[in-house]
């Protein structure tokens, strides 16, 4: 039997002329996730990418790889026939009789992408559900919810038989929409919106903020490992780890507590910039939230934005907590988010802190600082790690 996993394209159908530099990204996500469970053909035809094994490989591995890959809307596993209707009942006998046996109701749908096929989908729909009710008596015709839907599509080079497929990652591929720096903290909502940033296809590079002694060698773990969540979604992750001890401790010292919070975020940004202009990012990711803490409101969010001249991405800019909990649950970061280990934004902070800051007022409260040395002291100690399966 000829085992095929069928990828279905989702927005990506609507890109016109620029369509195919979409479809080359997405076959080469594809084959890099599949890599490590044996070797594939992986071809592109009228929307759909086809990964067919060569030889032994992990079927059952590559299936569940290829639903955390950015640009594919669904993912069907099925038997590839000769585009002949007894050829077709046959495969769907052999290939689905587990599934029919333990169906109680079904019905089949066919789709031809290959108009010259003799038969139009109706009849092709009725003359196969004709022969597996016969093979399968047991079964019952229910056109309006069938417990099972035999899906029949007559393709370009063969007809596929499966039993529907199972929801992919949706959004672009990551690398068709740039490069764009994102901050990785330990909390809940930074991971996700390195997700939602990568489903837009963006390749990220994260950067995370590490404050020892404040901070402990255990929550640097825990940071590494919220990147080795999200590495199947966002394909390769290098981490930089930015040491921020001395330029917190200063800020401590030398400035307003009111600003400590907002002045820490100015830094944040520029670091984050700097680690931007040397890898060609064009933008940076927050976890940010509108109203959710102090340096979240619109007048702390302006400040903030002021010490770069990058544009910010808020993926989570309009969503709740309620929200951003679920969709961490969904992609697997949540366990490990809420793991009792300290993160840098929780050092020193004030206990009044500003919510509706002025500009001019923080500026003049760092102008304290020697920016540009701390600046380049902390991104000359920075540590990258590369994130492995």
């Amino acid at each position: 039997m000829n085992d095929i996993i069928l990828l279905k394209q989702g927005e990506m159908v609507l890109k016109g002329l620029n369509k195919r530099i979409f479809e080359q990204k997405l076959m080469a996500n594809v084959n890099r996730r599949l890599a490590q469970f044996g070797e594939w053909n992986v071809y592109c035809i009228q929307s759909t990418v086809y990964v067919e094994p060569k030889g032994e490989c992990d079927m059952d591995g590559a299936f569940d790889a290829m639903k955390t890959v950015f640009g594919v809307a669904a993912v069907s596993r099925a038997a590839a026939a000769p585009k002949d209707a007894a050829a077709i009942v046959e495969t769907a006998k052999t290939y689905l009789a587990d599934t029919l046996r333990a169906a109680r109701s079904f019905k089949v749908e066919s789709k031809r992408a290959d108009k010259s096929f003799p038969m139009t989908s109706i009849q092709l729909s009725q003359y196969v559900g004709g022969e597996l009710h016969d093979a399968f008596p047991h079964l019952t015709v229910d056109v309006h919810e069938p417990e099972l839907v035999v899906n029949v599509e007559i393709r370009d080079l063969a007809a596929y038989v499966h039993a529907g497929g199972e929801p992919g990652a949706g959004g672009l591929p990551v690398g068709t929409c740039g490069r764009a720096v994102t901050l990785l903290s330990g909390g809940i909502d930074s991971p996700v919106s390195t997700w939602m940033i990568a489903r837009r296809g963006v390749e990220v590079i994260p950067v995370h903020f590490f404050s020892p002694p404040y901070t402990s060698e255990a929550a640097k773990r825990k940071v590494l490992e919220l990147a080795r969540l999200l590495l199947p979604w966002c394909g390769k992750l290098m981490v930089e780890i930015v040491p921020f001890t001395e330029i917190q401790e200063q800020i401590r010292l030398k400035c307003p507590e009111e600003y400590f919070t907002l002045i820490m975020r100015r830094f944040m940004m520029r670091l984050a910039e700097n680690v931007a202009d040397l890898n060609g990012c064009k933008a940076l990711v927050t976890g940010e939230n509108l109203g959710q803490v102090a340096s979240q409101t619109m007048e702390a969010l302006a400040v903030t934005e002021d010490a770069c001249s990058l544009p910010i991405l808020r993926p989570l800019i309009g969503m709740d907590k309620t929200e951003i909990i679920s969709r961490a649950r969904e992609i697997g970061t949540f366990e490990t988010s809420i793991l009792p280990y300290e993160d840098c934004c929780t050092v020193f902070t004030p206990r009044h802190p500003k919510t509706k800051p002025r500009l001019e007022d923080v500026v003049a409260a760092e102008s304290v600082l020697d920016i540009e040395a701390l600046v380049a002291e902390a991104a000359a100690n920075t540590e990258r790690v590369r994130i492995q399966p």
